[in-house]
């Protein structure tokens, strides 16, 4: 059977995402426009089009590409590991959260890609989907760790993750404190009370 269709050019969609994350870095989420995007890509508007029908779906895309790049690392010190992490987590809440330039406590762009995920199902499903991998990730760092004798074995990771990822996404959403790496620290240590089998 041959394959309909041109096959996607993959430097394309490089090129294309590159821009749009500098404009959303720049301007902010409102500033995101999908004909300047083309323009400076060098593309019809049929082909962003094509490859992401709106505005949201294209920050959408950006956001995954900026976060491809978080590791999860495995010293084997499971307080250290996860603070790692969560500096991570936060370091692209802020600059997200800056995006545009935007001072004080607002959400920023974190906030407007919260709001694409509830307009469109896709883009919704899409987004659960790039938590779920990512998520995984974390929650297997955390079952070594239980394996190993880290933590106690009747340990809950799901929850332990959910309540310091949970926490950086309230602040940047709810109340608008400061994430950074002092709270990622605090956030670990508060989790970890009592569910280490040894200090």
């Amino acid at each position: 059977m041959v394959p309909r269709g041109r096959p996607r050019d993959m430097e394309v969609d490089e090129r294309v995402l590159r821009i749009a994350a500098a404009l959303i870095l720049e301007r902010g989420y409102t500033g995101l426009s999908i004909d300047e995007v083309a323009e400076q890509a060098g593309v019809a508007k049929t082909t962003l089009y094509r490859r992401w029908p709106t505005k949201d779906h294209l920050a959408v895309a950006v956001v995954a590409r900026l976060q491809a790049d978080d590791e999860i690392t495995d010293t084997g010190d499971i307080r250290a590991d996860l603070v790692n992490y969560l500096e991570k987590i936060a370091a692209g809440l802020n600059r997200m959260r800056a995006a545009g330039h935007r001072q004080g406590p607002s959400a920023g762009a974190v906030g407007e890609l919260v709001a694409a995920a509830a307009r469109h199902e896709d883009i919704g499903r899409l987004t659960r989907e790039q938590y779920a991998e990512r998520n995984a990730l974390a929650l297997a760092l955390i079952e070594r760790a239980r394996v190993r004798g880290e933590l106690r074995a009747d340990l809950d990771a799901e929850a332990l993750f959910d309540q310091m990822a949970g926490a950086l996404y309230y602040r940047v959403m709810i109340t608008g404190a400061p994430v950074d790496r002092a709270y990622a620290e605090r956030l670990v240590s508060s989790a970890l009370e009592g569910n280490l089998t040894c200090h």
